[in-house]
This record gives C-alpha cells, structure tokens and sequence, in this order.
C-alpha cells in the first residue's frame, strides 16, 4: 500500500494568531488564501488548539452547521460543537449558494488541515 502524499499547499489550513487583546484565535483557510470560517477569541493557546480540534471533528457532521440570515440580508454560517456552542463562524456572503460551498470548502478543508503559527 502507497501512502498518498499530499502537497501542503494543495489543502486549507488552520492559522492560529494573537489578537491584540491578547487572545487567541484561529482561521481555517481554503487552499486559496481565504478565511472560510473564524473562531472565538481564547484566552489561552491551549483552549485555542482544542478548538481547532473541535472543527475537524464538527465539520464531517452536516447538522453541525448552522446557516444564518445576517440584519443586511446576508447569508452566512455556523459552526456548532455537539452541546451546541459555536466554534468558528463564515464570512457574509452574497448568496446562499456560494455560502453552501463555503461549507463545503469547511468540511473538505477542516478535517486535515495542518496548524500553523503566526503568533508574531
């Protein structure tokens, strides 16, 4: 059996930063450089990495994303851990349907994505 082997720069990726209260967040990128979802603020790194952890899993789970109308008439989304706080929100985005492929950019992107630091 081959091992199938993957070009980094061919999947999303979770970068973790330090905002400047001093709490940390994580993006999840497509492979194209964009923001497809955006965590809470952490206070530790720690809690930040366990979020992280929490996409990957919640992202396989279709009842796990929650699809939301912002006040502008908007689409976006939700990402819900299983006891239902949410874990990472999208972008606004101009129509339901490029908001539907953001989900599934989440959900093929999260589940293997590396973590990257860029605390600086």
């Amino acid at each position: 059996m081959f091992a199938k082997i993957i070009n980094q720069s061919e999947m999303g990726k979770f970068v973790i930063t330090l905002r400047k209260n001093g709490e940390f967040q994580f993006n999840l990128k497509a492979t194209n450089g964009q923001v497809i979802l955006t965590s809470e603020g952490y206070t530790t790194k720690t809690a930040c990495l366990n979020g992280v952890e929490s996409v990957k899993k919640n992202a396989l789970l279709e009842e796990r994303f929650e699809i939301k109308v912002a006040k502008n008439g908007k689409p976006y989304f939700n990402l819900k851990a299983s006891n239902g706080q949410v874990i990472g929100a999208s972008q606004m985005y101009a129509s339901e349907r490029t908001m539907k492929a953001g989900i599934a950019s989440v959900q093929k992107n999260a589940p293997e994505a590396p973590v990257v630091e860029e605390l600086d």
